[in-house]
């Protein structure tokens, strides 16, 4: 299955959206559908890194930048941010269990 299609699956389940939507967002300039595209897989990928990486570096950072952790799961939501911030970012982590023990 390609990261398309998986994405389709996991993260979109609620709305008719096609493999070929997902591509033309990510190639588009639609900035509101690329918000909702990474939300959508910053809440339900299973490959996290992988599917944040299909977005342009100067999208994620826009995006990431303005972002709103919503109230519902928001202590899950906010550390799968904070896990892209660090990965792509070099941000510090926040997260106390994903840290080295020292």
């Amino acid at each position: 299955m390609d990261s398309y299609q998986r994405i389709v699956k996991e993260c979109f389940w609620d709305l008719q959206i096609t493999s070929v939507d997902i591509h033309e967002i990510l190639s588009g300039n639609d900035t509101g559908k690329k918000k909702l595209l990474f939300e959508k897989i910053l809440h339900n990928s299973t490959r996290l890194f992988k599917d944040i990486s299909l977005f342009s570096r100067e999208d994620m950072e826009m995006i990431c930048k303005d972002l709103k952790i919503p109230q519902f799961n928001n202590a899950f939501i906010a550390r799968r941010k904070n896990m892209v911030d660090v990965y792509f970012f070099n941000k510090q982590l926040t997260v106390d269990e994903l840290r080295w023990p020292t």
